[in-house]
């Protein structure tokens, strides 16, 4: 017996028409996807927990704006992404953040690995027993290397680094060409590469 797909499009319908288990599920089969854009603008599981409901709540109050241009998920993520840079602007402590190379508070979380940051998966190398020690020092390194990237080079590595969206998704929520997202990511690990032979770590980089 077949099972027949509904897709978003149907859901969008039937919420505009006052269904919410419609919504309901939009929300689950979206709720990771629009965390990860959080957590990744935020670096808080707080205070994304905060903009994913914000987000949510947005995008049902904007249903009847929803042309289909894009993808939902697309438009969702675009609401997601502007929700938490307003948010992100609002607090103080995550521009520091963000942006300190000292700050010990910098974590950006992944929602698989509960207090793994992603700026630390992403600079993971797997260390051996015989290397743990140079391996922590190069980490930090390289998470170093990512705060000091500028917000448009960091906040375009991180949402790529994630695995979870496409350029093209990365686009809609940067609001920027899809061409200019691939430049982004590149010079991003261009710059940490560059930081990295600058400090002895030249077989890494």
């Amino acid at each position: 017996m077949s099972t027949v797909c509904v897709t978003d499009a149907d859901l969008v319908a039937r919420a505009r028409q006052g269904d919410p288990a419609a919504f309901g599920e939009l929300i689950d089969r979206h709720r990771v996807a629009v965390y990860r854009a959080a957590l990744a603008a935020l670096g808080s599981h707080a205070d994304a927990e905060d903009a994913l409901q914000e987000a949510f709540l947005a995008a049902y109050r904007r249903l009847d704006s929803f042309r289909g241009d894009a993808s939902f998920k697309t438009w969702l993520l675009t609401i997601t992404w502007h929700q938490a840079i307003n948010r992100r602007r609002s607090l103080i402590r995550m521009f520091r953040r963000m942006v300190d190379l000292g700050g010990a508070g910098d974590r950006v979380e992944s929602i698989e690995h509960p207090g793994v940051s992603l700026i630390e998966q992403v600079a993971a190398i797997g260390p051996s027993p015989e290397q743990a020690v140079a391996d922590e020092q190069l980490r930090r390194e390289i998470q170093q290397s990512i705060r000091a990237l500028s917000p448009k080079l960091r906040d375009a590595l991180l949402l790529a680094q994630s695995g979870a969206y496409s350029y093209e998704e990365i686009g809609a929520m940067l609001e920027a060409p899809t061409g200019t997202i691939k430049w982004r990511v590149s010079e991003a690990r261009k710059a940490i590469k560059k930081r990295l032979r600058e400090r002895g770590y030249g077989d890494v980089a």
